[in-house]
């Protein structure tokens, strides 16, 4: 849980934040996620989402696209001294991370935006919080 601002340098790395790494592990896996930005993922995390991916029917053209799209930008990767991460340049580019960023917990995984795409985001889904609070009901939460 939590959202924390950090800034990317110009070698591609950016702090994770101390509340995060215990949960990481030693190694995590790094890769595209929905909305413009990096999903993060705990070893055991990523290890059951492959299982239940690998479930999809191949024969289905939507299946093969979205596991294309989430495994092709899937890297491995663990924390350097100063608790910070390297991103590949194609998924910096994917989340437009140049400078500010947000790095947020959510769930299970955590997740790197952009700063600017991340207001955006939250500003969009504020204004419709009501609404999407009434559709999830459906879920039996």
């Amino acid at each position: 849980m939590g959202e924390y601002q950090h800034t990317i340098d110009e070698k591609g790395r950016i702090t994770v934040p101390a509340k995060f790494r215990e949960e990481l592990g030693e190694k995590f896996v790094v890769t595209r996620g929905l909305d413009r930005c990096l999903f993060v993922y705990p070893m055991e995390e990523w290890k059951q989402l492959e299982a239940k991916l690998k479930t999809l029917p191949f024969t289905r053209s939507d299946a093969r696209a979205f596991t294309r799209f989430f495994f092709s930008g899937a890297t491995e990767c663990e924390l350097d001294k100063q608790g910070r991460v390297n991103i590949p340049g194609p998924l910096r580019q994917h989340a437009n991370l140049d400078k500010d960023c947000v790095v947020i917990g959510v769930s299970s995984r955590v997740e790197i935006w952009s700063m600017q795409h991340w207001e955006s985001y939250f500003e969009e889904s504020e204004n419709s919080f009501n609404e999407i609070a009434e559709k999830i009901v459906d879920f039996d939460l």
